[in-house]
C-alpha cells in the first residue's frame, strides 16, 4: 500500500509470487493467467467488443464492469456501476464455475417471489438490484443495449449447463457452511483475516488495483471502504458472507472452517463502507417477517437487537 492509503500496484507481480506460499500453487496459476489474459484484453484498445446485446458484450460487462460502465468512464452517461468491482468479483470466471454465486443456473430460476421487493422479481430486477447494491450504483434502464447483453449472457450459461454432463455440473466446493450456534466475532475474525486474507486483499481490505489506471478495476477486490459493496448488499450480511467465504476463499484454497467463515465474515462486515440511501432501504422487506434473521439494518418483526442480528447467536424457537 501506498502511504496515502491507494492499493499498490507497483507491487503487484511481489504480492502474487507471495500467494504461492500462503494459498498454493493452484491458486497461484490462476492469479497469473488472470494476469495475462488482462494485459491480452488491454493490449490496443480495450473496447473492441462494440455495444451490442449480445452474450459476448454481456460476458464482458460481467468481467470488466469497472471498465464499461464504472465510475471512472469518460461518458458520465455510462458511468452505472459506483466502485471498482467487476461483476466477476463474487461470480467468479464470470459466473461459470458451477456452485456458490455461479450464474450457470440463474436464467431460470427468474421470475421469482423478493421479499426484500415484497413482489414477483425478474432477472432484469435482480440485477439491477446487484448494481444498486453489491456495485453501489444505479439501475441499468430495462431496454437498454447492457441490461439486455447480461441477460443473454446469463441465458447462454444455462444454454451451456443443460448441455453439460453430470461430471461437468458437480461442484467441487468444502461442505457447505453451517453457522455456529454462538455470536460470531469480529475480533477472531480479525486474526483470521490476517492470516488467511491480508495477501490478497490487504490489511486495510483495500484489495490490489489491475494497473495504475483506475478505470480497468482490481486483481483482488476491496472487501471494505468506498470501492466495495455498499451496506445494503446481501454480502453485508453476515450468513451470507460466510457461505460464500467457506466455499471459495481463500481463492484456491478454500479450507476455512465453519468458525473461521462465521468470525472473518463479522470482522470484514464490521468495518466502514459505502452507505445505501437510509430512505432506499427503508423500502425493503414491506413484509418484516420475509426479511432474513442476518439483515443488518431494521426495521424488525422481531425484538432481538441489531447487534444479534448482525452477529447472532441466529437460535431462536419463534422462527
Amino acid at each position: 500500500m501506498t502511504e496515502s492509503g491507494t492499493p499498490n500496484t507497483s507491487s503487484g507481480w511481489v504480492i502474487v509470487l507471495a500467494v504461492c506460499g500462503v494459498i498454493g500453487v493452484v491458486a497461484v496459476a490462476g492469479t497469473l493467467f488472470l494476469v495475462n489474459q488482462q494485459s491480452a484484453q488491454w493490449a490496443g484498445r480495450p473496447d473492441d467488443v462494440a455495444p451490442a446485446p449480445t452474450a459476448e458484450y454481456g460476458r464482458r460487462l460481467i468481467t470488466q464492469t469497472s471498465w464499461l460502465i464504472g465510475p471512472e468512464h469518460p461518458d458520465p452517461a455510462q458511468r452505472f456501476s459506483g466502485n471498482g468491482l467487476n461483476c466477476s468479483s463474487c461470480h467468479l470466471d464470470a459466473g461459470t464455475i458451477p456452485g456458490t454465486l455461479s450464474l450457470t443456473e440463474a436464467f431460470q430460476k427468474y421470475p421469482k417471489f423478493s421479499g426484500r421487493d415484497g413482489k414477483e422479481a425478474d432477472l432484469k430486477e435482480r440485477i439491477d438490484g446487484c448494481m444498486e447494491r453489491s456495485m453501489n450504483g444505479r439501475t441499468l434502464p430495462r431496454d437498454s443495449v447492457e441490461m439486455d447483453a447480461m441477460v443473454a449472457y446469463v441465458r447462454s450459461l444455462s444454454d451451456q449447463f443443460a448441455a453439460m454432463n453430470a461430471s461437468r455440473r458437480s461442484v467441487s466446493e468444502p461442505a457447505p457452511f453451517r453457522a455456529p450456534t454462538r455470536a460470531a466475532s469480529p475480533e477472531e475474525g480479525a486474526k483470521v483475516f490476517e492470516t488467511r486474507c491480508v495477501v490478497c486483499h490487504g490489511r486495510d481490505g483495500a484489495g490490489m488495483l489491475a494497473s495504475s489506471d483506475r478505470r480497468r478495476g482490481y486483481l483482488f477486490p476491496p472487501v471494505w471502504g468506498q470501492d466495495s459493496f455498499n451496506n445494503g448488499a446481501g454480502m453485508g450480511r453476515v450468513l451470507t458472507a460466510s457461505k460464500f467465504i467457506k466455499a471459495r476463499m481463500p481463492l484456491g484454497n478454500a479450507t476455512l472452517t465453519d468458525d473461521e467463515a462465521f468470525d472473518v465474515a463479522a470482522y470484514i462486515n464490521s468495518q466502514t463502507r459505502a452507505a445505501i440511501d437510509p430512505a432506499r432501504l427503508e423500502q425493503d422487506y414491506p413484509d418484516l417477517t420475509k426479511k432474513p434473521v442476518d439483515a443488518p439494518y431494521g426495521p424488525y418483526a422481531d425484538s432481538w437487537s441489531i447487534t444479534r442480528h448482525k452477529f447472532g447467536p441466529f437460535v431462536d424457537p419463534g422462527r
